[in-house]
């Protein structure tokens, strides 16, 4: 079966539900799509957890290497609630593993970054998967 993204309002119901999202690539580079994104999440209120083996603070936020290391920056009760991943499409089986063995519940592949196999894989294991859509374009469309 041909993977499908959910529904624009359930689209919209997870962005207005989620507080925590953790940027996989995210760069410290001002003009990467990543960093750009990141910081508008920010202004839109998501606490932004940095996700890359490269960094060891975005914009004044502690960044983990891996998924593996989140748990380490949250908050009695917080959780991860998407992850949100810029990074290229072959990357994308092992942070799906990754996800599923830490039971994170969405995943958002950003523009550009398509593998149906790991998506339908996290849609099996429980995941609401968002694939090739600009988490950023689809929270300023909410306004």
């Amino acid at each position: 079966m041909a993977f499908a993204n959910p529904a624009p309002d359930a689209i919209e119901a997870l962005l207005r539900s989620a507080r925590v999202i953790a940027v996989v690539g995210l760069s410290d580079n001002p003009h990467r799509p990543s960093y750009e994104v990141a910081a508008t999440l920010l202004d839109y209120g998501y606490r932004i957890i940095p996700v890359n083996p490269a960094l060891s603070v975005w914009e004044g936020i502690r960044a983990v290497p891996d998924l593996d290391h989140v748990s380490e920056v949250l908050s009695p009760g917080e959780h991860v609630d998407i992850v949100n991943v810029f990074r290229r499409p072959e990357h994308v089986d092992q942070i799906v593993a990754d996800c599923l063995h830490l039971r994170f519940p969405a995943l958002w592949l950003q523009l550009g970054v398509v593998n149906e196999a790991a998506a339908q894989q996290a849609i099996a294991g429980g995941m609401t998967v968002i694939m090739d859509k600009c988490i950023k374009v689809e929270r300023m469309r909410m306004g």
